[in-house]
């Protein structure tokens, strides 16, 4: 019996999506106000899920206080409160879209994670602006 356990977590944080091997003119005409050389930031909500058989000895898929500390230690606290471009290692040379970050994420998170779970993340970077990630 296979179940899907999920949480929900939240950080906030600043990007600019442009290539530096590009013009300004192609950058703007690409990412458009995401190009703002000041950069600028979005509350993200994002939403790990892990499928896995339940234990039958504890009655989970995963202790959820396992995974918020996961969460916590591998997003949150790398994530919250940074600019993205200039304070996380991971996109000091990749562009940090919606669907860059969430691949991001499920990598970071996915070594915490039993292998013989599987792991999906959604992130939402608007209200109404979303990408998922199952792995490859």
């Amino acid at each position: 019996m296979k179940v899907t356990v999920s949480r929900k977590a939240h950080f906030n944080a600043a990007h600019r999506l442009y290539r530096p091997d590009w013009t300004e003119e192609h950058n703007d005409a690409v990412f458009g106000k995401c190009n703002n050389p000041n950069f600028h930031g979005h509350n993200y909500e994002l939403i790990v899920s892990v499928t896995g058989e339940v234990d039958p000895d504890t009655g989970y898929v995963i202790d959820m206080k396992e995974l918020k500390d996961i969460i916590y230690a591998e997003v949150e606290e790398a994530f919250d409160h940074k600019n993205l471009n200039m304070d996380v290692p991971e996109f000091k040379d990749l562009n940090p879209t919606a669907e860059n970050i969430v691949v991001v994420i499920w990598n970071k998170v996915r070594k915490c994670i039993s292998s013989d779970k599987d792991l999906e993340v959604v992130l939402y970077e608007t209200p109404r602006n979303f990408v998922t990630y199952k792995g490859k």
